[in-house]
């Protein structure tokens, strides 16, 4: 199990060019390198250290400008990567100017409100076209930077869904932890066997971190919102939710009996006690992961599993590499599934989806980047016609909980 991030929560204001915010953005550095060191002390492999906004700022002229300053600062004072938070409806339209502009800067759209739970049909609209813009950055690569949140509250420490609460500065670990996963299953007499052996274990790995990370909340004066040990994949068998489930099910993922193996995985994480912030369920990241991306590459896979999947378990549909030509309804359509989903089951859900120009429907996929592994493009059903959602402005359903 390694620290996928150590992400630091902070208001926008500390991005500002004036001295006095400069320091703070320092002071900010400076405590998630402490961190950083604290966890390594105890044991763990921290990969990143990251910074989450609360959004940019209204006063603002030039947006694109100011993502490029928040990113030279942040790397400045030791961040890998910056979140500037869900963008505001005025400014939406130039997130894929920023992103093109950038290399370590993320942001989202709203299309679920996270108070009233209302699915946004203008917000649904605007994310559907930064995904087609955005798709033309680096043959598709823009997009791993942005994300449409459905019912994602602040807090979050994996990007590209973490953003600040506005409230004082704070941290929170996300976890890169498929591996424990892979243990549980492979070493199982049962599935009830697998489902106590992943409990118990991350609650010994989560108890190491908390004595860490509350320490530190104390000696320093930060807030810790808690550990999202969400199961992230590296891509490598040893630290794959796909092998994991394909331990338990004997069958290649696609098979009958997927869906139960996501949803004992995901129950384990929510049985076992720890300070809990964030999704805290099974990630299933196509490209991240060297099962899900070599059984999307078979044709095993398709966009509608894993949003079945997401009923049971994570994060929504995560790194889905997509035809170029994707129509801007079908992502409409798209994120309106993800969107419904989310607000009927009363939980949170992203969509981080990555149409490929020049790609078709099970072209071979392949990135110079050390998370993904290579896969094979999905296919989206559906044509260019326009039916009443797609003029839909707001959708008030009533989730199961209520």
């Amino acid at each position: 199990m390694k620290i996928r991030s150590i992400t630091v929560f902070a208001g926008a204001e500390v991005a500002a060019s004036v001295v006095e915010e400069r320091t703070r953005l320092a002071k900010l550095g400076a405590f998630a390198q402490t961190a950083r060191q604290a966890h390594i002390d105890a044991g763990f492999e921290v990969q990143t250290t990251r910074l989450a906004l609360d959004g940019v700022p209204a006063f603002q002229p030039d947006p694109v400008r100011y993502a490029v300053t928040v990113e030279t600062l942040a790397r400045e004072y030791g961040f890998e990567y910056v979140s500037l938070g869900p963008a505001p409806a005025p400014l939406q339209p130039r997130l894929p100017e920023m992103f093109a502009a950038t290399q370590a800067v993320f942001a989202t759209i709203h299309i679920v409100d996270p108070a009233s739970g209302t699915i946004d049909g203008a917000a649904v609209r605007m994310a559907a076209q930064v995904i087609r813009a955005a798709s033309h950055i680096d043959a598709g690569f823009g997009n791993l930077r942005f994300a449409a949140l459905a019912h994602v509250l602040p807090g979050t420490p994996f990007f590209p869904a973490a953003y600040h609460d506005g409230g004082a500065p704070a941290f929170a670990i996300a976890t890169e932890a498929a591996d424990l996963a892979v243990d549980a299953s492979a070493a199982a007499s049962d599935w009830a066997d697998a489902h106590s052996r992943l409990r118990d274990r991350i609650e010994v790995e989560a108890a190491r971190l908390a004595a860490v990370a509350k320490r530190l909340a104390v000696q320093h004066a930060v807030r810790f919102h808690g550990i999202d040990f969400s199961p992230a994949p590296f891509p490598t068998l040893a630290c794959s939710i796909g092998a994991a489930m394909e331990a338990l099910t004997g069958q290649p993922l696609g098979a009958a009996g997927s869906l139960a193996a996501a949803a004992t995985l995901t129950d384990a994480i929510g049985q076992a006690r720890f300070p809990r912030v964030g999704f805290c369920g099974l990630m299933l990241p196509v490209l991240e992961d060297v099962v899900l991306a070599q059984r999307a590459a078979e044709g095993r896979l398709n966009v509608g599993e894993l949003l079945q999947w997401s009923a049971v378990c994570g994060t929504g549909l995560d790194t889905v590499p997509l035809p170029g030509d994707v129509s801007e309804g079908a992502l409409v359509r798209l994120l309106f599934d993800v969107a419904a989903l989310s607000v009927r089951l009363h939980k949170p859900l992203t969509a981080r989806l990555m149409p490929l120009p020049g790609k078709v429907a099970g072209d071979a996929v392949h990135f110079d980047f050390a998370y993904f592994a290579d896969g094979g493009v999905l296919s989206v059903d559906g044509g260019v016609g326009e039916g009443l959602l797609e003029r839909t402005a707001a959708l008030q359903l009533l989730s199961r909980q209520t």
